[in-house]
């Protein structure tokens, strides 16, 4: 049923005063779903970090933690960090590429190719055993002959590889993303080039810390900042639609026999429209309209269509009512906006509610702990204006946050680009599972290579303003100094690992801690940020 308005930008939401612990999202790492405790970036609107302390934030790790090397497909070798001394140095030229990318030019000199080549064949030594040879006794024709020429040179290529590749990178060091190094010389192409020319030859490509360019030049220390502000905070407001609610919860529902349909009652209805037109073979239905077993509750006559509650104002139980409505400019559904329809309604059953006088017999049942109906009117008040106060808080930070993306130039790194896209979709499909209890196959069919490259490519504008928004901030905290004590971080790296082990959550202690760190930093920034912006209130 699709008659209800709501707001999709409120901010107060009563439901949230109760919430606890830090919700889980899914990361998508090469489109295999692996369930993690973080907090993320949503894809238009970021909650502010002080707020949102003792969670996680998807950010780029690339300034604190090493670099992790490892060979694409194209060579098959797995890497480490670690440098094996080399006989000779290699040569090594280095080219900028698009997205911030660097391409390394690898030239290994025949010294090192040789010495390589004596290390595979004393390794193929020690694990091979031939009849009528001792080991490490092979002559080297025979170990050759037996194992495969073939496989020796691909053993050496890959042993050059391993050794070489580390030194390869020291000239971007500290600059490198993490998981972003591919060999783009094919495998082939190498065994080639070694085999005729007893050395070797490949290029690297990889990704490094994107340079942050503001426009203007320091820009984000004179912002003026409009933030826009719903009807909907109001505390008091607010406080007193709480209590109401609290209130109805307690009473009961009665069958009505003598009378139509007044405010105050709930109606159980049956709803069908139909679009209007003086052809009537152009008539058509409007599903999105169109509701079976509908609970109307007419204190919430002012979410739904203009006009609905007047129209079937006075219906009875198993009375039918017909009349036109016309959906307004504003209706949250464009394709519905202005359209003429006409409704039919069906009321199956009818009902009032019971309650009971709103006194002091009832604290205790409307917020446990009072005891007193002006108690429960104050403690409320006193939580939709936290509720109020933090809508306007992170109001502004959002404010802030979509004004940074606008300032910076940045050419991110496509390496950078899918990993924060895979966390959005991730947290996605969380709140999709927790909504929706997706089974097995389902979660499979969603987190394939193509459902993630299809959210990648959709959302491409949505991920890059996040992650102009992330290096924006870290380039601030750099720029203007800040810091933040070293007994905050330590504290909520303790209360973040408290709840990873109270939730039984498998974690990373130096990854909680970068998490804890980054968040630290946002929210030193936004408070710097909001000290020096000219920030105005308006009310939509």
């Amino acid at each position: 049923m699709e008659l209800c308005i709501t707001n999709s930008t409120r901010i107060l939401n009563l439901n949230s005063l109760n919430r606890t612990g830090p919700p889980l999202s899914v990361s998508l790492k090469n489109s295999t779903v692996e369930f993690m405790n973080q907090n993320y970036f949503n894809s238009q609107k970021l909650s502010s970090f002080s707020r949102q302390i003792h969670l996680y934030l998807h950010q780029p790790q690339f300034h604190r933690s090493p670099v992790r090397i490892f060979a694409s497909s194209s060579s098959s070798v797995a890497l480490g960090p670690e440098k094996d001394r080399l006989p000779a140095d290699i040569e090594v030229t280095e080219s900028p590429e698009p997205n911030s990318t660097v391409r390394l030019s690898v030239e290994v000199p025949e010294a090192v190719c040789k010495d390589s080549y004596k290390r595979v064949l004393n390794e193929l030594m020690k694990q091979v055993k031939i009849p009528g040879f001792r080991p490490g006794k092979i002559p080297e024709s025979v170990l050759v002959g037996f194992v495969g020429e073939q496989n020796v040179k691909k053993a050496t290529v890959e042993s050059i590889l391993k050794r070489t590749l580390p030194h390869a990178m020291t000239s971007v060091t500290g600059r490198a993303l993490r998981d972003s190094v591919r060999i783009v010389t094919k495998f082939s192409e190498m065994e080639k080039n070694y085999s005729s020319l007893n050395s070797l030859s490949y290029d690297v490509l990889v990704d490094v810390a994107p340079e942050v360019k503001w426009n203007p030049e320091n820009g984000y220390k004179n912002l003026k900042i409009v933030v826009e502000i719903d009807n909907d905070i109001a505390a008091q407001q607010a406080a007193e639609e709480e209590l109401r609610r609290r209130h109805k919860s307690l009473g009961s529902l009665k069958i009505v026999t003598d009378r139509g349909l007044q405010v105050g009652d709930i109606a159980i209805v049956d709803i069908s429209a139909t679009t209007i037109d003086e052809d009537e073979s152009n008539v058509q239905k409007i599903p999105d309209a169109e509701s079976k077993g509908f609970h109307f509750d007419t204190e919430d006559g002012d979410k739904v269509l203009p006009g609905f509650l007047d129209s079937i104002s006075g219906i009875q139980r198993g009375e039918t009512k017909s009349f036109r409505l016309a959906f307004p400019e504003s209706w949250r559904q464009e394709h519905l906006r202005g359209v003429q329809a006409q409704f039919t309604v069906e009321c199956r059953e009818l009902f009032y509610r019971d309650l009971s006088k709103l006194d002091d017999s009832l604290a205790g049942k409307l917020l446990p702990g009072c005891t007193t109906i002006e108690q429960v009117k104050e403690t409320l008040l006193q939580k939709c204006r936290e509720v109020e106060q933090t809508a306007k808080d992170q109001a502004t930070d959002n404010a802030i946050l979509d004004q940074l993306h606008k300032m910076v130039e940045i050419d991110i790194p496509q390496s950078l680009f899918e990993e924060q896209g895979r966390q959005l979709y991730g947290a996605q499909l969380l709140q999709m599972q927790a909504g929706m209890k997706l089974n097995e196959q389902q979660l499979a069919a969603l987190s394939s290579p193509k459902a993630v490259k299809e959210f990648l490519e959709n959302q491409r504008e949505n991920i890059t303003n996040v992650i102009k928004q992330n290096l924006a901030v870290g380039d601030i905290f750099k720029r203007e100094n800040l810091q933040f004590s070293t007994e905050d971080l330590v504290k909520e790296v303790e209360n973040s690992i408290a709840e990873l082990k109270q939730q039984k959550q498998e974690y990373d202690e130096d990854r909680v801690r970068e998490q804890v760190q980054d968040i630290l930093e946002g929210a030193k920034v936004l408070e710097w940020l909001r000290e020096h912006a000219e920030i105005q209130y308006i009310t939509r």
